[in-house]
């Protein structure tokens, strides 16, 4: 038993000492982010950023260093493409965090397992909507998304608070996914479905919302294990795994166009 144990707490300490992406990876990249650290996130400098900071950043926790992360991925994605590479990933850590606890629950089923796997499943989604925030308002009016994110951490919070000192209502868990998951759904299809003749790209962004909206259900109709071995669940954690390989294509052609676009919009200015 402490052997087990030791073995998933070594595991948990390696998952959260990896870097999640190729571009959190990059010298580049951390050498930036260093020294945007020691020039701007202390003494004199800090209080300036803090200073300057809007009082909506401030309280959905943005730090100096992430903004320094945030500047130094965008140095980053410069050089790449003066380079002639494909654009990096980067801070893929949250769906990285979902399946690493969702593997550790599904190997070992214990109440802080279950929690975990159940809590970082609520963090993707809620994520994904606030990717779609961004990308729908975010770009025009980032206060929006700032004050949206404030808003999503609020609610994950109390999600998670009444889960785990309250009372663990897997029937209430259930719906709130399913509610906001809803929310997703409609919002991405939306915005493709007003997008998909200017921006053929989005097409890829409408198959996986409709895709996953569909393998949702092994989630809600079980069945009895296929051979007693894969069972709805198990099957539905497969199938997403290709999903999300078109969704990260989706993203980077996104954001390729968007950089194409600043970049065209930085020439005539």
């Amino acid at each position: 038993m402490a052997g087990r144990t030791a073995g998933l707490m070594l595991l948990a300490g390696a998952a959260a000492l990896a870097s999640g992406s190729q571009g959190d990876r990059e010298p580049v990249y951390r050498d930036c982010v260093l020294q945007c650290e020691e020039r701007n996130c202390s003494g004199g400098a800090l209080k300036h950023f803090r200073s300057r900071q809007p009082i909506y950043m401030s309280l959905a926790g943005w730090t100096c260093r992430d903004d320094c992360k945030y500047e130094c991925m965008w140095v980053t994605v410069g050089l790449y493409l003066q380079e002639g590479h494909k654009v990096p990933q980067f801070h893929g850590k949250v769906s990285l965090n979902a399946w690493f606890w969702s593997t550790v629950f599904h190997t070992r089923d214990t109440d802080l397992t279950e929690k975990m796997d159940y809590f970082c499943a609520s963090t993707v989604i809620l994520h994904s909507i606030y990717l779609c925030c961004v990308r729908t308002v975010g770009l025009q009016h980032p206060a929006v998304a700032s004050a949206f994110r404030a808003l999503l951490l609020l609610m994950l919070t109390a999600h998670i608070s009444y889960l785990s000192l309250i009372h663990f209502d897997y029937g209430y868990n259930l719906a709130a996914n399913v509610a906001i998951g809803l929310v997703n759904v409609v919002w991405w299809l939306a915005w493709c479905l007003r997008n998909q003749q200017r921006l053929p790209h989005v097409r890829k962004c409408m198959v996986v919302v409709l895709l996953l909206q569909g393998l949702s259900l092994l989630e809600l109709l079980d069945f009895p294990p296929l051979f007693w071995v894969l069972d709805a669940h198990a099957i539905w954690h497969i199938s997403t795994i290709p999903v999300h390989v078109l969704f990260f294509s989706f993203l980077e052609d996104d954001s390729l166009y968007l950089l194409k676009e600043s970049e065209a919009k930085f020439k005539l200015d």
